[in-house]
């Protein structure tokens, strides 16, 4: 009777961390990253698919155990819907740290969800304690997806190799890329030359803060929102020296002006909104988008409520339409956020409904070109390693 006891015990145990493992992990993927509209071949126009280069310059789908190559009927992101879109170029970032319990207005460093994330997902158990590692390990698992997708998808990491590769999709569509940055420069774990292990794992750019104040600057999230330290003035001197991006995203005002104090280098703000047309507390301010344009940076407007304040292809628009008015319409880009745990407006196969509501805004053919991948591909090849 005892022994078998133990071995329904044994079965039940089984069946129950079987299903945490492989069906909790998937659960919580479908329900955080979900689409409001649908979208799809259907919202193309009629030159959509001759658009040259389509790019996007944020996207979190790292953070979630998904084969990249498969499609998926969740989430945002994969490559057969980047071809569906005619995108040749996203920005896949590495999020290594965020709070439970995350919040817009105030979060502590104390706690650490993509600990559990990585346990659940049965990532190595290296990556449950260690931030590098797990950073590290979301560079390699781009690569891997490169390596494995028969030449149709590659990771950028110089100009060199950007060149190439339009040149080749100049003749097959079919073709996609991946370039690498990082959310939230704790993963370097306050040393510096951590910062080499990820410029050789192709990292282009990086964001020093994402939710929580950390050793190299506040956070427009964190609990004191300061500036910059001394470490984080040291390491964007040896960003700029290693030619990695500087990307203004989650900092707080503060570190945003020790920023524009500190250095000249090339500036991004990856994913965000503007104070002008939506007053988030993340959203950018006249005077940065102004500093910002100043320095031929780069503006990426997001997807996302919190950020447009709607959560239709429009709110993007004018907001898009906003930072146009303000610095020109070469410098302002799409920078949706997909797959970041946000109820996104669409899937990227949505951004021909993007387009539509930029037609709307009075935006002309080579202006819409322009934002919806032009201006990232003349800022890459400025700003890019040679």
């Amino acid at each position: 009777m005892l022994k078998k006891t133990l071995r329904i015990t044994l079965i039940v145990l089984v069946v129950f961390f079987t299903a945490f493992f492989v069906f909790v992990p998937n659960l919580v993927d479908r329900y955080i990253n979900r689409t409001i509209h649908a979208s799809g071949p259907a919202d193309k126009n009629g030159w959509y698919d001759s658009i040259p280069f389509i790019a996007d310059l944020h996207c979190d789908a790292l953070l979630w155990n998904r084969n990249l190559l498969v499609r998926h009927s969740f989430g945002h992101v994969d490559v057969p819907r980047m071809q569906e879109a005619n995108v040749a170029l996203e920005v896949f970032t590495v999020v290594s740290k965020t709070p439970i319990g995350i919040n817009y207005d105030k979060n502590s460093d104390k706690t650490d969800m993509n600990a559990l994330l990585s346990f659940a997902q049965l990532r190595a158990p290296q990556d449950w304690f260690d931030m590098k590692a797990r950073a590290l390990h979301q560079c390699e698992q781009l690569h891997r997806f490169a390596d494995e997708s028969n030449g149709k998808f590659r990771v950028i990491a110089n100009k060199h190799e950007l060149l190439n590769y339009m040149a080749e999709r100049s003749h097959d569509r079919s073709l996609t890329a991946g370039l690498l940055g990082i959310e939230g420069a704790h993963c370097l774990e306050g040393n510096l030359n951590n910062l080499d292990d990820f410029y050789n794992a192709g990292v282009r750019y990086i964001g020093l803060t994402h939710f929580f104040d950390n050793e190299w600057g506040g956070s427009a999230h964190g609990e004191k929102k300061g500036g910059l330290t001394e470490k984080g003035k040291q390491l964007l001197h040896r960003m700029d020296s290693l030619h990695i991006i500087i990307d203004l995203a989650h900092a707080s005002p503060a570190t945003i002006s020790d920023i524009f104090k500190v250095t000249t280098g090339p500036l991004l703000v990856s994913h965000t909104g503007v104070k002008g047309t939506c007053d988030g507390v993340r959203n950018l301010s006249d005077a940065q988008i102004m500093e910002i344009g100043r320095r031929h940076g780069l503006i990426g407007i997001g997807l996302w409520e919190t950020a447009v304040c709607g959560t239709d292809a429009d709110a993007t628009a004018r907001s898009i339409k906003y930072v146009a008015d303000k610095i020109g319409v070469d410098k302002v880009a799409m920078g949706s956020d997909f797959d970041g745990a946000t109820h996104s407006s669409y899937d990227i196969t949505g951004f021909p409904v993007i387009v539509k509501a930029l037609i709307k805004q009075g935006f002309t053919r080579p202006g819409i070109e322009q934002i919806m991948g032009g201006n990232v591909r003349d800022f890459l090849l400025r700003n890019l390693p040679e």
